[in-house]
C-alpha cells in the first residue's frame, strides 16, 4: 500500500521516529545509571571476596565491574526505550512527514 499526504496527495512520505529517538535516548541514561549502580554494588561484594589478591586487583576487579555493567546497563536500556518508543510512533504519535509540503500526520488504519 502505497502511503499518500491527506493535504497534497503527494507519495514521498518519510518517518520521523521521534518516540523512537527520545526512548531510545532515555533508556541509555536510565540503564546506564542502572547499570552502574548494580555494578558499584558488585563490584564492593567482588572487593570483599577479592582481598586475597591484593589491592592492584581490587581495584582493577571495581573499575573494570562499574564500566562493563554500565555499558550493558546503557544499551539493554537503549533498546528497550526504542522498542517502547516505536509503539508510540506508530499507535499514538504523528509519525509520517509529507517531503513536499511537510505536513505531519498519522498512517492510516
Amino acid at each position: 500500500m502505497c502511503i499518500q499526504c491527506p493535504q497534497c496527495g503527494s507519495t514521498r512520505i518519510t518517518t520521523r521516529d521521534l518516540g523512537k529517538k527520545v526512548g531510545g535516548a532515555t533508556g541509555v541514561i536510565a540503564g546506564g545509571v542502572t547499570g552502574w549502580t548494580s555494578a558499584v554494588t558488585g563490584a564492593r561484594v567482588g572487593m570483599t571476596v577479592g582481598l586475597m589478591g591484593g589491592p592492584a586487583v581490587i581495584a582493577l576487579g571495581c573499575v573494570a565491574g562499574a564500566l562493563v555493567g554500565g555499558l550493558v546497563g546503557a544499551a539493554t536500556g537503549g533498546v528497550a526505550g526504542a522498542k517502547i518508543g516505536s509503539v508510540l510512533d506508530q499507535r499514538v504519535l504523528d509519525n509520517l512527514e509529507c517531503v513536499v509540503c511537510e505536513h505531519v500526520f498519522s498512517a492510516p488504519e
